[in-house]
């Protein structure tokens, strides 16, 4: 079975309330997998956290009974975050079995290793326990899905030369950033001869909302394309990635990365230099670099919605609104059902959780600020 670079991203399903991570809608998901198998395209990439725990359910009704099994590759993960036992690994991957209707998983991977949970992989032994479903068929190829820094990676992959490949956050904006270091990463993957596969190339959507200097760079230099299709390209085109996710919650979004990926041709030097060139720009207009991954909102007491409110306040910034902010409405909205970006105990747990690195105490006091001291009524 051909496989084209494309992946479908299951953490950003179609919803029918958009105020409900549970609220997966099914008939536009799976006219959306139904396309997606027909142009071509064959991965699919889930985790056991995903929509609060439905997003395996969920693809497991549009996916396997619905279409033969070799006409597709499923990715899930064991969620380092949430085990304390050997025995929580066993019932886990027992419980996606089912909730994906499947009788073996293509790529495995233990979720989100760093410096945070690696010490719990190796403790509960997580990569012994992938080689022994892998031994028994159960998996076909096992890996890790890794946020951190390029000097853990390589510590890694010297204690598990057995794994077969590495998810790995790059894109365009992140290639050179000193807390990402997509660019480092990359490398070392390489350098094990790992396959690489590509999370967050549009970084939680970020890049397909560009600011207008640098969309009209990128209109500039190939009229046809739309701006998210730099970043999912640009990701696609280093040697050694064999895949790149794309979240995708509506058919739109679907249609137009099938349409420059069907036939994926590689960026050339040039377009890969203006890419760079439109990170430099964005890099020095983006406040917060959040990409909704949704770890924080686990850990929180109270409940604050920290990846709402910091789109809205990027949103904001960019657009720079004088007088009434329709996003300081939105924020209002929000603030009726989860806690107040004020609300913040700085107790910790969310930064501990961020694969971003990101202060998030600091940068919600920036939120109060924008928000709440200036209510829109």
């Amino acid at each position: 079975m051909e496989q084209k670079k494309l992946g479908f991203g299951l953490m950003r399903l179609p919803l029918k309330d958009s105020r409900d991570q549970t609220s997966v809608d099914m008939e536009q998901l799976k006219k959306m997998v139904d396309a997606f198998l027909e142009n071509g395209f064959t991965y699919f990439d889930t985790a056991y956290m995903y929509h609060d725990g439905v997003s395996e359910t969920a693809i497991g009704e549009a996916l396997a009974p619905r279409h033969p099994r070799d006409s597709f590759t499923l990715a899930t993960k064991m969620p380092l975050m949430i085990i304390r036992t050997e025995a929580d690994q066993e019932r886990i991957f027992k419980e996606q079995l089912v909730k994906c209707k499947v009788d073996h998983f293509d790529y495995y991977m233990a979720h989100n290793v760093c410096n945070l949970f690696y010490p719990i992989a190796q403790k509960l032994k997580t990569f012994e326990f992938m080689q022994r479903m892998k031994d028994e068929g159960k998996i076909r190829k096992i890996g890790f899905s890794f946020h951190d820094d390029a000097e853990l990676l390589e510590k890694v992959l010297n204690d598990h030369p057995e794994v077969d490949f590495v998810q790995l956050q790059i894109n365009y904006v992140d290639w050179d950033s000193a807390a990402i270091q997509s660019h480092k990463c990359y490398d070392i993957a390489v350098k094990h001869g790992k396959e690489v596969i590509v999370m967050e190339p549009v970084k939680g959507g970020m890049l397909a909302k560009v600011p207008a200097d640098v969309s009209k760079i990128f209109r500039e230099y190939e009229p046809g394309l739309s701006d998210v299709s730099w970043a999912i390209r640009f990701a696609a085109s280093h040697d050694g990635v064999g895949i790149v996710l794309s979240g995708m919650s509506e058919i739109d979004q679907l249609m137009d990365n099938m349409s420059y990926m069907k036939d994926f041709e590689p960026m050339n030097d040039k377009e890969k230099d203006v890419a760079l060139r439109a990170a430099s720009i964005i890099n020095g207009t983006i406040a917060i670099p959040c990409t909704n991954c949704r770890y924080c909102v686990k850990s929180c007491p109270r409940d604050v919605a920290i990846p709402e409110y910091f789109s809205l306040y990027n949103t904001d910034v960019l657009a720079n609104p004088a007088g009434f902010s329709i996003q300081s409405a939105y924020y209002l909205n929000l603030t009726k059902v989860h806690g107040k970006a004020s609300d913040c105990i700085a107790c910790g747990n969310c930064e501990n959780e961020c694969p971003q690195h990101i202060k998030i105490i600091d940068m919600l006091k920036d939120v109060v600020e924008r928000f709440e001291s200036n209510p829109p009524f």
